[in-house]
Formats: structure tokens, sequence, C-alpha cells
């Protein structure tokens, strides 16, 4: 491993070879630090090396950080990307510029109580998605994303602006490919129910990001490849 700067651009490198083999620009695709244990002066070191979109995972983590940050960051914009528990929204509302896993309509009705306590006029969401058979992972069933949206956007607070998924661990990436062309259905069935776009799609890692891309992803959410190994 590089330095963060250097890791960030082969992975820059990587997308644009991506994009390339299937047609698309570059320009279409957006790294998100993936931030989870990573210490302020790392996620710094990110943004100064250019990087703008920063993912947590845990609320508590994020309100340690994020605020120590805020005003070296200026640019920076906020993403959650882990679960998040009803009862953690008061503080994500105050946090995140995005929230990427709306899963439920119970989560959904707690964003738009907490933002209007808060003042706050809307926050940009993806629709997560399951798609992985395991246990571990969270989000809306494929069966019923179409429910769950139409719910949403009955909310103007909620800002719908595509999909995210988890897919499962592969050592063999093209066999997370599957999950990937999966999303990218569900957003265009979507997009044709509801008669609107949906133009983004948050998939793909350090491990398989590069398969994400050639299928259509707009964010990949990276942490390893861009920080190197997690300490803990």
């Amino acid at each position: 491993m590089g330095t963060i700067k250097e890791n960030l651009d082969r992975i820059r490198e990587e997308i644009e070879k991506a994009c390339q083999r299937v047609g698309r620009s570059s320009k279409e695709v957006k790294v998100l630090a993936a931030t989870k244990t990573r210490t302020p002066e790392e996620i710094l070191e990110a943004y100064q090396a250019g990087v703008r979109l920063f993912g947590e995972n845990r609320v508590q983590e994020a309100r340690e950080k994020i605020p120590l940050l805020r005003d070296r960051m200026p640019q920076a914009q906020w993403h959650m990307i882990g679960h998040l528990q009803t009862n953690k929204v008061k503080y994500a509302v105050e946090l995140f510029d995005w929230i990427e896993t709306v899963d439920r309509k119970e989560l959904v009705n707690e964003l738009v109580k907490r933002l209007k306590r808060t003042g706050r006029e809307k926050v940009s969401t993806l629709i997560e998605v399951k798609l992985s058979p395991e246990e571990s992972k969270h989000g809306c069933p494929p069966e019923k994303v179409e429910e769950l949206l139409s719910y949403t956007l009955e909310f103007p607070e909620i800002e719908v602006l595509g999909f995210m998924t988890v897919p499962p661990y592969y050592e063999e990436v093209e066999l997370v490919r599957p999950f990937f062309i999966r999303l990218r259905e569900i957003r265009d069935r979507m997009e044709e129910k509801f008669k609107r776009k949906f133009p983004e799609l948050s998939m793909g890692m350090s491990h398989d990001f590069v398969v994400a891309v050639e299928e259509g992803a707009t964010i990949v959410r990276i942490g390893t490849a861009l920080f190197g190994p997690r300490r803990y």
C-alpha cells in the first residue's frame, strides 16, 4: 500500500479503465471513503487528497469524529452507510448529509419526525436493497422495494436519489456481478414504474468496485484499498 493519495490515484485509474471498457464516463463515478475505524487524521488526509464523500457505519463513531472534522473539511459530504436504528435517527439527521440505508417504513417515519424537529428541510437518501442471503446483511427485500419506495416518495423531506446494496463477499469477484446487475435492474424497473429518475447506485467496495463500475455504480464505497488494512 502507498500513501492515501497514491492509493486514490490507483483507484481512480481502475475506475477510468472500467468505464472505458463499458463506454461510460468516469465523471459519473464518485469515490466514497468508508471511514469505519479510521482516525480523524487519516480522514483528513483523504480529504486533502481529493475525496469529498465520506461514509460512516456507526452513529456513535460518527458522533465522535464528524464534529472534529467539519470545520477542517468544509466541502465534505457525510453519508450513513451502516444499518440505522430508529433510536439513533435523532443524531443521524444532525450528522449526515445522506442516509444510504433506508430499508423500512419505520425508519422513514422516524426520519420525517426528526427532520421536522430539527427544522431541516430534507435529507438525501438511497433505498438499501438486501440481495445477499447472509443473515448479517440488512436492507429491504427486493419484492418489497416498490412498496417502500412508493411510501417514501409521499414525504418531500425524504429525497430518494437511488439504491444501495451490500453483496456477499466472494474471492472470485465475477460471482458478485449478478448482484450488481440485479440492483441496476431494480432501479430501472422503479424508474419505469414511477416515471422518474433515480440516478445513484451505491455498490462496490475495495474488493469488487471495478465490477460494480462496469455494471453502473455511481458511488463506490472504498475503505481498505484507500486507507490500507484496518487496525482493529
